[in-house]
């Protein structure tokens, strides 16, 4: 045993001159220790062969209880096989294929669907301010502020201008105004815009009908057409939203929210007198969140937290309806 032990070692020595021959060695060492007898035939023919590796050999043989090879080589490769086995390795980059489709499918979806909705209530609006004033921004205050909340929503430049040119030469079309009354009572305003006037009142009715409301004339009494101009309202306490309401010449000032549920105030004033009240906002370092002109409602709905899920999911139906370009509220916000 201890001379075949030796002549392998020679061997290998003798074929790996120029290179390091101390793995090679190991390999062989592997091959042929099972027990603490084999060890020491080892080391004995290491002395003899080459004293120099045996210090950087010694500290990597295996201990009798350890497994030298792989199970599978163990019971099916050759004793003179020494070739290392292939690896598989795998990168995290290659498993992150469907992580990445589910955040287009979770989130990029969602989020494009509603700006192309957003894009198409946009467009809808030009085309009642240029039916209403015209389609110069400059002779019509409508159509400059909804071209200024466009601009706030990030339309490009061109989409704009295609849609005030689209509105010149669109088909004849009506705009109606819904009167409804919702869940607890609240008092709603729709906005349609229609080629079709019974298809329109149907699909309005029957989105009524499934959340729990109905048509209800003389709910427009409730509102009042005013111009309204939208300041973010985290850093503003009342007093001071009181201060900046009478030194712009705004009528009143009340708090709301925006649909991601952040505070805004708005400040109310005569429709001829948006663009002065904005600019004296703006003198006074206020940020404009928009400006328009709105229905304010004349007195408000206070709904329970029942009542509030039921209205938020009617207003959002009648939303994603194509021919409703705007609903209004009188909700009370918590």
């Amino acid at each position: 045993m201890f001379l075949k032990l030796k002549a392998s070692l020679q061997t290998v020595y003798l074929l790996n001159t120029t290179r390091c021959s101390t793995r090679n060695i190991v390999l062989v060492s592997r091959l042929c220790v099972k027990d603490m007898a084999g060890v020491a035939l080892l080391l004995r023919a290491l002395r003899t062969l080459r004293p120099g590796t045996l210090d950087a050999t010694a500290s990597r043989l295996p201990g009798p209880g350890d497994c030298v090879l792989t199970p599978a080589s163990c019971a099916l490769s050759p004793a003179w096989r020494t070739t290392a086995a292939r690896t598989l390795q795998l990168c995290s980059a290659s498993c992150a294929g469907h992580n990445k489709w589910s955040k287009v499918k979770h989130i990029k979806g969602p989020k494009d669907a509603e700006r192309g909705r957003m894009v198409l209530k946009f467009g809808m609006m030009i085309k009642i301010a240029v039916k209403e004033g015209g389609a110069n921004p400059d002779m019509n205050l409508n159509l400059a502020q909804i071209v200024e909340q466009c601009r706030n929503n990030n339309l490009p430049k061109a989409t704009i201008e295609a849609a005030i040119k689209n509105a010149e030469k669109a088909k004849p079309t009506s705009q109606h105004m819904f009167e409804a009354r919702g869940p607890g009572g609240c008092l709603l305003l729709i906005e349609v815009l229609t080629d079709n006037n019974t298809r329109s009142h149907q699909e309005i009715k029957r989105l009524l009908t499934k959340n729990r409301a109905m048509l209800s004339d003389g709910a427009r009494h409730n509102f009042k057409r005013r111009g309204v101009v939208f300041v973010p309202g985290q850093d503003v306490s009342t007093e001071r939203a009181l201060e900046l309401a009478i030194e712009a010449g705004a009528e009143d000032v009340q708090e709301t929210e925006d649909e991601e549920e952040r505070p805004l105030l708005q400040f109310i004033c005569d429709m001829a007198e948006v663009r002065q009240v904005r600019a004296s906002l703006e003198e006074q370092g206020m940020q404009i969140a928009s400006a328009g002109l709105e229905f304010v409602p004349r007195t408000l709905s206070t709904l329970d937290e029942d009542q509030l899920v039921a209205a938020s999911t009617l207003i959002e139906a009648l939303n994603d309806c194509p021919e409703v370009v705007r609903v209004w509220d009188n909700i009370q916000a918590h």
